[in-house]
């Protein structure tokens, strides 16, 4: 695959993956790209943990459930996230950023522009959406063949120092290597986030992944094959739309904004 053509192709897989396990030749090749990214002082701060353990996954998923059916249920999912949701295609078209929402529980959708309302939430709560929406999440994630965890030195990776966010960008680095690598792979990725914005729940999952007192654990993904035939989850909203080169670049100063190309 061209480089451009992965950059362009390269998509976040929200559905299912074949229950193929991951060939060790692949995931290995993942982790080298991972390796080959740029580093201060060539650091190399990043470390990373596949788990294909069956019990371990198993139980990242039912966090990623619980997590999920804790934010949806408290109303903090739809909160947090407002300002990315788009509701026509005249406003993602106009925006060229966020996620369109084409698509919603069926219970839902006769509420999708209420859909940040106490009204929308209680009957939200009323027909079990949260643990609905949990229950998708947990699936997902239990049924993903490979888990990736990120981590980084702490001895590099002082966060209020240069050197932590020299080590945040060298991991952001890493993991688009690993993410175009996936393209290449005939693989999919997904990052699991429900975890992280539940304390008690990423604590959970650094005791599960014994992850040792020198490092700090920053994402968790889900890695597999991608499927011939790709079936949309409930949560799956379109976020294929980009800004245009007006809308994120300048020339010379930032009073100038750059000219979109003719095409």
């Amino acid at each position: 695959m061209e480089l451009l053509d992965a950059i362009r192709t390269r998509r976040t897989t929200n559905g299912y993956f074949k229950p193929d396990p991951v060939s060790l030749k692949d995931q290995h090749t993942l982790i080298e790209a991972a390796g080959r990214a740029p580093s201060h002082f060539n650091s190399q701060p990043w470390r990373f943990l596949l788990v294909d353990d069956p019990a371990i996954r198993a139980r990242v998923s039912e966090i990623a459930g619980e997590t999920m059916t804790q934010l949806i249920d408290g109303g903090r999912f739809f909160s947090r996230y407002k300002k990315y949701f788009r509701f026509d295609e005249k406003e993602m078209d106009e925006r060229r950023d966020g996620i369109l929402i084409d698509q919603l529980p069926a219970p839902l959708r006769p509420f999708v522009k209420q859909i940040f309302t106490d009204t929308a939430l209680k009957v939200m709560r009323s027909l079990g959406v949260p643990k609905l929406l949990g229950s998708d999440n947990s699936k997902l994630v239990g049924a993903s063949p490979l888990l990736l965890a990120t981590l980084l030195k702490k001895d590099e990776y002082i966060p209020g120092e240069l050197s932590g966010f020299y080590c945040v960008l060298s991991l952001g680095m890493a993991i688009e290597n690993v993410w175009l690598t996936t393209g290449e792979l005939g693989m999919g990725i997904q990052f699991v986030s429900t975890p992280m914005e539940i304390p008690e729940a990423w604590q959970e999952l650094k005791t599960l992944f014994k992850v040792p007192d020198d490092m700090e654990l920053m994402a968790v993904y889900r890695l597999g094959y991608l499927p011939e035939k790709r079936d949309r989850p409930r949560i799956d909203w379109t976020s294929n739309q980009r800004k245009r080169l007006s809308q994120i670049a300048f020339r010379n100063t930032c009073e100038t904004p750059e000219a979109d190309d003719a095409a």
